[in-house]
């Protein structure tokens, strides 16, 4: 693991860090935000992926979850959204290919050689900060659009590997929405029963979820259509699992949505991850 550059943040240290992915076959690069807590030992971790388009950078400078981690003293990811350069395949469209790895493992040519971010976050990076950084074992996951899929996914999938979930505006129903099923059908195959497993509101459906889990959706949002944040809710209720899905008035999609919201989704996670580490 090299690291890139640091910088001093609210007593803490902004670090962007890059290392060989035996995953995706390629240089990976990731940030991360150690807590000025993190001097004196080992810290909760919350992971945060990003949505369609970004990268590791988006969220670390337009998030503003810094502030909100220094003072609950929790250190935060913020892995890229699918693997890139030469010779890693891509496509014309913004939604598919380099900075559309909708968190999936590829079974489907071109993609296979690559595009493996579940196995990547869930498994590879994460033994990568465990093993190199004052980390404790204690993982918290949230997300945006794209990623908010793809946090809801790994910890539905995973609760025996996270302990707190939230999303910002998360792709809820993608074997529902044109923002999934294109990607689902290109990395998966059109085989539908093999898309389930990577929908949120289907996996909630058949496993539930062990603690509370928080959505914030924008009301204003331009792509609500796209998001069916109503599939989730309706999971929500008809399971009677403990949940929040709030509506928010007047917020759309973008990153001033997802920092006015951080501050509360950072403590959500906080009490969580401290209770579990106790």
């Amino acid at each position: 693991m090299e690291v890139v550059s640091q910088n001093r943040c609210f007593d803490g240290v902004q670090m962007v860090c890059t290392h060989p992915s035996q995953v995706c076959g390629v240089d990976m690069t990731f940030g991360i935000y150690l807590p000025p807590q993190a001097e004196d030992g080992p810290v909760p971790v919350l992971w945060y992926l990003s949505g369609l388009t970004c990268t590791h950078e988006n969220a670390m400078i337009k998030g503003g979850f810094q502030q909100h981690a220094a003072e609950h003293g929790i250190a935060m990811i913020f892995p890229d959204t699918s693997p890139r350069g030469e010779g890693v395949a891509d496509d014309d469209a913004y939604d598919l290919g380099q900075g559309a790895g909708f968190y999936v493992n590829a079974t489907r040519a071109p993609w296979t050689a690559h595009y493996r971010m579940y196995d990547y976050v869930l498994d590879e990076l994460r033994g990568l900060v465990l093993d190199n950084l004052p980390i404790a074992d204690v993982h918290g996951v949230t997300g945006h659009s794209m990623g908010g899929h793809g946090a809801l996914t790994l910890a539905l999938r995973n609760p025996d590997r996270f302990d707190s979930l939230s999303a910002f505006a998360p792709i809820a129903n993608p074997t529902r929405s044109d923002w999934g099923r294109k990607q689902l059908s290109a990395y998966l195959g059109d085989d539908e029963s093999a898309w389930a497993c990577y929908d949120a509101s289907l996996l909630l459906e058949e496993h539930g979820w062990k603690d509370a889990i928080l959505i914030d959706q924008g009301a204003g949002d331009q792509f609500l259509d796209l998001l069916r944040p109503e599939a989730l809710a309706t999971v929500l209720a008809r399971r009677r699992q403990a949940g929040l899905v709030r509506m928010q008035p007047g917020y759309d999609h973008s990153y001033y949505f997802v920092a006015s919201f951080a501050g509360e989704h950072v403590g959500w996670h906080a009490e969580r991850l401290h209770r579990r580490r106790n």
